[in-house]
């Protein structure tokens, strides 16, 4: 007969089951495993691990399909490698760098040995290993799954074709599966940079909260590299074919290939309203483009906006992955990065040129206009012959977050945040609804403690979340996530036009959203200019001597305008209380306008100065202007504080945005 014996419950739970079948809740014996499944339930809930399986349940292992091979781990002997420390986004070199030798391996051996030090489950573990899609991530990604077995890994994760965006890996840690499965995962990207043999590629760490490494953890893998001896790996597993979805098993492990596009579109879908989004594109005087330059968010575009979304097809361009983003043939010249001098496609379709003014066009202009870069995390909107800055795009979406399923279920956002370069649009906007707001260093890993607050990682403090963050390097993105994430935030967009539309019964546009807000909060009119491929050296030296003016400047008039603050940017984490030194020159005048220098740390040769220019004007004030056009006089001071052009011999920006 029945008893009250619940372990049935516990095994449905370990296994993830789809379904659990004890009779109807009527006797103390059946009660029992429900019983048992509510406390199950509420003591993974405590650490935020609960999750329901429904249609999502997993039978991994079940149907796996055998490999022959060897786990035989074989050690090859090895020594430290110059220059192997991730700069704000992981370790970028040239594609050849990583093909010669043991390059990529003694990087992932050292990520492995400080991972193992400090006690992360990697024995038996489950990993993510998938990236863009760039020249060379299939050969990578082999490489990265004998790797990871010799070293005890139980379960590997890849995206099919060995495609994940980057906010993709990120959700697929939190979500698949009973959530928060993996204890990392490694990204084979190099972002926006271009793909090929002579090009660029990279690769990143991402810890078990979905979030790129923090500097603590990453110093410990350039420890690790500096005194790496051997390699662990099993060169007996036959390479995975990542074509279709499917399990293999290797004596005890396994490895899984999954459809690219699902978990992250089930978690944005639990975002957002896709059907009051579905209602906006369906309407005949709504249309859109979307690309990704031939980049990783090819798959996800296609599938979201035009085949559940019910956009029209051929509205997603440039939608298949490639090698080298395009390479040089294309348009953008493989560079795929959503802006106005490398999205030429898109932004000569929206009506505009590479400097944001208008054209005229062979043909109508779509009502709403978006880009993607190589990996998927960056994002950039446009409107019928108009450009929205990524400054504003942030400032934009939190004044209107209540539109936002996310965060209206949520009960309203707690918190903001933007990058120290980014305009301070986003700071009106926060201290008018009493959000809190921080400015932190560019890099989106110092957005992570700021999500994390509440969580089990930082229970004591102040929680922050639900939470909105973003920088003007076309970078957007949640809580929902660890990582900037393109998508959420073109779907955010739609979201707001889609709330707005409904509710005035007539189509509102881009546009409209932007001149409303400015008329209510001003507009902080913004512009970058990139010097890229410049003497690191000489750049560093230009950068020392306006450090060392530090303070020295205040009160001064440069072209009529007053310094109320010049200094060397630190950032005090308000979450770990860890604190980050040198992040960037600031001049700050007393009409609130700003000038920033910043070296970059995301290339791969030379550096690349980066100098960021912002002038306030008021609601009562001229909000019409071109961007460009009102930054001028802020470029010819910052060129005279920085003497840029005789530390670098630069006489104009490679890029304007």
């Amino acid at each position: 007969g029945e008893t009250e014996d619940s372990f049935i419950a516990d095994l449905v739970v370990g296994l993830r089951a789809g379904q659990i079948k004890t009779g109807a809740p009527c006797r103390s014996e059946r009660l029992a495993k429900y019983n048992q499944l509510l406390r199950i339930e509420e003591e993974l809930e405590s650490v935020g691990r609960a999750s329901f399986a429904g249609d999502r349940f997993r039978t991994v292992g079940l149907d796996a399909k055998a490999l022959s091979g060897s786990l035989e781990v074989k050690t090859l002997p090895t020594r430290p490698i110059e220059g192997q420390k991730p700069g704000t986004s992981g370790l970028r070199k040239k594609t050849k760098v990583f093909m010669e030798g043991l390059y990529l391996h003694n990087f992932v051996q050292s990520v492995f040995n400080a991972l193992v030090a400090e006690n992360v489950p990697v024995i038996g573990g489950t990993l993510v290993v998938s990236g863009d899609g760039r020249y060379w991530n299939p050969e990578a990604i082999q490489i990265i799954i004998k790797i990871a077995l010799a070293n005890g890994v139980g379960r590997v994760w890849l995206g099919k074709d060995g495609l994940l965006s980057t906010p993709a890996v990120s959700a697929v840690i939190r979500t698949r599966g009973s959530g928060f499965e993996p204890f990392g995962g490694f990204i084979c990207s190099a972002s926006h940079n271009p793909g090929g043999i002579n090009e660029d590629f990279g690769i990143k760490y991402n810890c078990e909260n979905g979030g790129p490494a923090p500097e603590k953890m990453t110093d410990k893998m350039v420890q690790q590299t500096a005194s790496i001896t051997e390699i662990k790996i099993c060169e007996g597993v036959p390479d995975i074919d990542l074509s279709k979805p499917a399990v293999y098993s290797i004596g005890d492990r396994y490895v899984e290939v999954f459809d690219t596009v699902q978990d992250h579109m089930s978690l944005l879908e639990r975002c957002f309203d896709f059907n009051q989004i579905r209602d906006l594109v369906a309407r005949p005087d709504f249309t859109f483009v979307y690309d990704s330059m031939c980049g990783v968010q090819g798959p996800y575009a296609t599938r979201i906006l035009e085949e559940v979304l019910g956009g029209k097809p051929g509205s997603c361009i440039n939608a298949t992955p490639r090698p080298d983003f395009g390479g040089p043939e294309s348009a953008w010249h493989g560079h795929a990065d959503p802006n106005l001098t490398y999205a030429v496609e898109l932004v000569k379709r929206m009506g505009l040129n590479a400097k944001g003014e208008k054209i005229s066009t062979d043909g109508p202009v779509p009502t709403f206009g978006a880009g993607a870069d190589g990996d998927a995390d960056r994002n950039m909107i446009l409107g019928s012959q108009f450009f929205v800055s990524p400054s504003d795009s942030l400032a934009f979406i939190v004044a209107n977050a209540d539109l936002i399923p996310q965060f209206k279920g949520a009960g309203g956002l707690k918190g903001c945040a933007r990058s120290m370069p980014t305009s301070g649009a986003l700071d009106l906007v926060a201290k008018k609804k009493g959000l809190a707001c921080f400015e932190v260093p560019t890099g989106w890993k110092f957005f992570g403690n700021l999500m994390d607050s509440g969580t089990h990682y930082f229970p004591d403090g102040k929680t922050y979340t639900p939470f909105v963050c973003g920088e003007e390097s076309f970078g957007t993105g949640s809580d929902h996530v660890r990582e900037k994430d393109g998508m959420w935030a073109v779907l955010a967009w739609l979201q707001i036009l889609a709330a707005k539309t409904a509710a005035k019964g007539k189509l509102v546009t881009v546009e409209e959203v932007a001149n409303e807000h400015w008329k209510e909060y001003g507009r902080n009119y913004y512009a970058r200019y990139d010097y890229e491929g410049v003497d690191k050296a000489k750049a560093e030296e230009m950068v020392a001597m306006m450090a060392g003016k530090a303070g020295t400047l205040v009160g001064q008039l440069f072209q009529g305008m007053e310094i109320q603050t010049n200094d060397v940017f630190e950032y005090h984490d308000p979450v770990d209380k860890s604190i980050s030194k040198n992040q960037g020159i600031r001049f700050i005048f007393t009409d609130g306008s700003r000038i920033i220098f910043r070296l970059s740390g995301t290339g791969v040769a030379g550096a690349t100065v980066r100098l960021y220019l912002e002038k306030y004007t008021p609601p009562s004030g001229d909000l019409g202007q071109h961007a460009f056009d009102v930054i001028k006089p802020l470029a010819a001071i910052a060129l005279e504080l920085s003497q840029l052009q005789a530390y670098t011999g630069r006489d104009a920006p490679t890029v304007i945005t």
